[in-house]
């Protein structure tokens, strides 16, 4: 059975695109193109399934009926995609998406609700006027209808089709939406990464408090090897969570609860009048975000700020301070990707991490390479940090030097991967790779994390033997002396 590839998903998306260019601005083309392909997708499980039925019941279509009914998710009668490509030519035919969307979402509430409230296929503003929009959207559901694109769980796998179809996506345009598009989508073996060090265990509470399209959320819970777990995300980008939870529905995650809004300023994740605290807290905040929040983190009713407020213009150690007040106690795990500025800058910042080192919750500082994240050039480190720690030492880990190098993006390679893994959990120091450091090293570095303080990557020259090299400059004389005699030679030849 042939098994669809990312690159034939990848290139009916790109034909898609065509389907508005000079239409709408290329950082919306996404928002029409994830959801057809969503329902895509779930058209061809359901039709699966019936067919399944069908042959189980021997086409007796009310016991089907009755099995259908008791699925994951509900495919209304006339909601599918095959039922929508039959009437592509209808002159009501963005009328006629939307309101399979709309009764696509009532039949699923607790799975879908909201998830299509900023989509309108039948927009004039964006779409253009009655015939043109008819054309564009016909064209767009022939763009789907080809063979090739087989979404049925047996030729699709557990390829993230979605979070990767929305990065190729970000790739392939440069608007300001692509530009930042690394903020809403962590790169797939840098999530496998952050999943194997910090090592979900079976009933862990799982959380991403910016989890963008949930790809990153989706890895660290496949970590667990069962589906013995629950997963929390809060994205705050309304398109984006919309992908967040169509993503949850396509890899079986359904029982997610993936809130709206911004974390910082109104988290939702809580219980009572506190935080929600979880097993595990993981994520890819944006980079030193300017205008975070920073005026009312003073009266924070949830105290997230008692190391210290950081500073208005750069949002970092907000992200990993609400990240720590949200982990466990006993045991609580958090693992944050942030640029390298979190380890060396003072003020208010320099403070909160001589906290979180005095406090022992600082567990390793692990150094990536460049350009692993999608419109964001410089090198990422990840801070591993845990409640109840059984040293008071800190790992440090360089790992910027070793990677798969990319056009424009650069990889973590299997072996780069498992290097890395294996040198966090050994927790020992490796010379010219990793360094385990006392509170007394970090202590005479003024709490200064900068990796190169502790990881010594100087490789000595190797000794240079005169004599030889002698021996060597006195034989490239003779025959530097060789060729100008035969050169004089000929030139005279030549009466030269």
């Amino acid at each position: 059975m042939k098994t669809i590839n990312q690159d034939e998903i990848n290139a009916v998306a790109w034909r898609a695109c065509d389907t508005f260019r000079g239409t709408i601005d290329p950082a919306q083309y996404k928002d029409y193109i994830l959801v057809m392909l969503f329902l895509k997708y779930l058209s061809d499980v359901w039709k699966d399934k019936k067919e399944e039925y069908e042959n189980e019941f021997k086409g007796d279509a009310e016991r089907v009926k009755r099995r259908l009914a008791r699925e994951r998710f509900v495919m209304p009668d006339g909601c599918d995609f095959y039922s929508l490509y039959e009437k592509r030519s209808e002159a009501n035919i963005g009328e006629l998406i939307n309101t399979v969307l709309e009764q696509l979402e009532d039949a699923n509430k607790a799975k879908l609700e909201g998830v299509f409230r900023n989509i309108d296929f039948n927009s004039e503003a964006n779409l253009g006027q009655t015939k043109e929009r008819n054309k564009r959207l016909k064209d767009l559901l022939q763009d789907f209808a080809v063979d090739e694109l087989d979404l049925r769980p047996s030729h699709v796998g557990k390829q993230d089709i979605i979070g990767n179809t929305y990065q190729y996506l970000i790739g392939r345009f440069a608007s300001d939406a692509g530009k930042k598009g690394g903020e809403f989508y962590t790169p797939a073996e840098v999530s496998e990464l952050l999943a194997k060090l910090l090592a979900p265990k079976k009933g862990s509470r799982i959380c991403d408090p910016t989890c963008g399209s949930g790809s990153l959320l989706i890895q660290v819970s496949d970590q667990v090897g069962d589906n013995d777990f629950s997963l929390f995300g809060q994205e705050m980008n309304g398109s984006t969570w919309a992908l967040a939870r169509m993503n949850m529905l396509v890899h079986n995650k359904d029982a997610a609860r993936i809130e709206w809004g911004d974390t910082i300023n109104n988290p939702k994740l809580i219980e009572g009048d506190a935080l929600m605290k979880f097993d595990v807290v993981v994520a890819n905040p944006p980079f030193s975000l300017d205008k975070w929040g920073a005026e009312g983190a003073e009266a924070d009713k949830f105290h997230r700020f008692h190391r210290g407020v950081p500073p208005k213009s750069k949002g970092d150690y907000a992200f990993i301070s609400h990240m720590v007040e949200s982990a466990r106690e006993d045991g609580g795990k958090v693992g944050v990707i942030a640029p390298h500025g979190v380890l060396f800058r003072g003020g208010s910042e320099g403070r909160i991490r001589r906290a979180l080192i005095e406090e022992n919750l600082v567990e390793a500082v692990i150094g990536l390479p460049e350009k692993l994240f999608f419109g964001a050039g410089i090198a990422a480190v990840i801070l591993i940090i845990k409640k109840g720690k059984k040293t008071r030492d800190v790992l440090f880990i360089d790992a910027s030097r070793e990677y798969v190098e990319g056009t424009n993006q650069n990889k973590l390679g299997r072996e780069h991967i498992g290097k890395i893994v294996v040198t966090f959990k050994a927790f020992k120091s490796v010379e010219r790779y990793a360094c385990r450091a006392t509170p007394d090293e970090i202590r005479e570095n003024d709490y200064n994390l900068n990796i190169p303080r502790y990881v010594d990557t100087f490789e000595p020259e190797k000794d240079v033997d005169l004599k030889q090299v002698g021996k060597e400059i006195e034989s490239l004389e003779r025959e530097l002396a060789t060729i100008r005699a035969q050169m004089g030679a000929h030139l005279k030849e030549l009466g030269i």
